[in-house]
């Protein structure tokens, strides 16, 4: 039977490299100044913000290699390929590498991009493949954490640079971008592993303690970014609350060891969809009771290849819900730099933690649901939950039509909380509809729209940025993206009627599962 601790300890691992896995997520917050150091046009800007994301055109590869190769040794390839994206560019705004041009730039920012989908492959087959019973609890927990990556690296480039110009802070953002991940996929190749053996164990309680450690870290995540907090208090709260998770493998492995102290012996006892753990010590018997309703345990409709996905009418309406609706969303958090600037709101980086910490909450959410009304006959089916994101996201643009401080808040806000709902909802989607054996290359081929949107978004947005803009290039106003935001808006409508639409050719499978 697989050690609980170690199961335990490898979600814990997953955790540490969402939160530094978010390198891209912090470019508005260096945008404008690399803009300028640059001395590149906005749509040249937006070219890089593109090539960014671009890497994913690559994800596939490391699905493949995931499928061939140890897991510790995908996690070093993609952070080595983000150290040499990242750092190069390093080097070269630091003048210690003058021949670089701008297509050089736009090659070394699509390696770094590419580096991001390494280690979240890995960290999607561990969940997967540790918790198969709580896969989509697994990977929403997980993945959440991502969303405070920007703030996190913000927080850190606060302390270290707080009294320096923003130049030499979007320097101290590429230098982090390029030695974190580094060393933390490190450790993590140490922790983060697929643990061989029986892995139906109970994880009721360790799953309640981290849900609880998780909110109460978004909740301070969101509270700092509004409040004032000296950096180096900023820093060290948040440091503890990405300790805190250590406490559930250390419980599970003193309750271990308590167990062989007492040569206890474990019977398990199968029924239907119940699974009764009888612990006979010699002197008392305990019962603990697991109830494995098959809601908690989705299984696909059928194992099948890269190829055969793409010849799905499924798998297209799927890969145009996400390019209406979470690429979008992210485009949108690509330009957040030049969108504040235009609007004349001045603290982009609070704009950006503010966003970072939303979003983080919307990655949690469908797993808190999941977790704790699956197996209710009432909860919703994937695409359904979808449908109920995509929604609120075309409202938020509309919102944004307003020229107040208060919108550009809100309207972010729900943008971040919908776009990392429905980023969490495609992982299990993925897996429910494509099967779990391909799933390293099968998401990686459906999150490709992401460097697409971000090319035909981003171009869009900057061609309307330039054509209200002045002889500088540089717009200020309103106008300078209400034209996009209607665009954008009306997009995410047609993409909520896709997802009705593939909530309707599913209906008939989830109620099957559900049945």
């Amino acid at each position: 039977m697989a050690s609980t601790a170690l199961l335990w300890l490898s979600l814990v691992g997953i955790i540490w490299l969402q939160i530094i896995n978010g390198t891209n997520t912090n470019f508005p917050a260096y945008s404008s100044q690399l803009k300028q150091l640059l001395s590149i046009s906005q749509l040249k800007l937006n070219g890089l913000a593109f090539a960014s994301d671009s890497g994913k055109f690559f994800g596939w590869i490391s699905g493949v290699a995931a499928i061939y190769l140890p897991l510790w040794l995908v996690l070093l390839i993609g952070s080595s390929l983000g150290l040499i994206g990242y750092g190069v560019q390093y080097l070269f705004i630091c003048n210690k590498i003058s021949s670089l041009s701008y297509a050089h730039i736009f090659l070394l920012t699509v390696l770094s991009g590419n580096s991001i989908c390494w280690i979240n492959t890995v960290s999607y087959i561990v969940a997967i493949r540790n918790f198969p019973l709580d896969r989509q609890v697994a990977v929403g927990l997980t993945t959440s954490y991502q969303g405070l990556s920007a703030k996190m690296y913000a927080d850190i480039v606060d302390l270290v640079s707080s009294s320096l110009s923003p130049n030499k802070k979007a320097k101290a953002f590429l230098l982090l971008n390029s030695i974190l991940p580094l060393i933390f996929c490190a450790i993590g190749s140490l922790m983060v592993r697929d643990i061989n053996g029986e892995k139906g164990n109970n994880t009721k309680g360790g799953f309640t303690v981290l849900f609880l450690m998780t909110v109460a870290t978004g909740i301070y995540s969101v509270i700092s970014s509004l409040v004032s907090i000296a950096s180096i208090k900023n820093v060290i709260g948040t440091g503890v609350f990405l300790l805190a998770p250590l406490a559930v493998p250390l419980a599970a492995k003193i309750r271990e060891m308590c167990l062989n102290y007492r040569d206890t012996r474990v019977y398990v006892i199968g029924t239907d969809n119940r699974v009764e753990v009888v612990i006979d010590s010699g002197k008392e018997t305990t019962e603990f009771d697991q109830e494995v309703d098959i809601n908690h345990s989705i299984g696909a409709k059928e194992e099948i290849g890269v190829l055969v996905m793409l010849q799905r009418i499924d798998f297209w309406l799927y890969f145009f819900i996400y390019f209406f609706g979470a690429t979008i969303g992210l485009v949108y958090f690509n330009n957040l730099g030049q969108i504040a600037e235009s609007r004349g709101y001045s603290s982009t980086s609070t704009l950006v933690s503010l966003s970072s910490s939303f979003g983080f909450f919307g990655r949690l959410v469908p797993s808190l649901l999941d977790y704790f009304f699956s197996r209710k006959k009432y909860t919703i089916s994937r695409p359904a939950a979808i449908v109920a994101s995509m929604a609120p996201m075309a409202g938020a643009f509309f919102i944004l039509l307003n020229d107040t401080d208060l919108s550009l808040y809100i309207g972010t806000a729900i943008i971040g909380v919908f776009t990392g709902a429905i980023t969490t909802l495609s992982v299990s989607t993925t897996t429910e509809l494509f099967g779990e054996k391909g799933f390293g290359v099968n998401h990686n081929v459906v999150v490709a729209n992401i460097p697409i949107g971000s090319c035909l978004y981003g171009l869009l947005a900057a061609l309307f940025y330039n054509k209200e803009g002045n002889e500088d290039g540089k717009c200020l106003g309103m106008q300078c993206y209400r034209y996009t935001f209607m665009v954008w808006g009306s997009l995410c409508i047609i993409g909520t009627l896709l997802a009705l639409i593939l909530h309707a050719r599913t209906r008939k499978f989830y109620s099957h599962i559900r049945s």
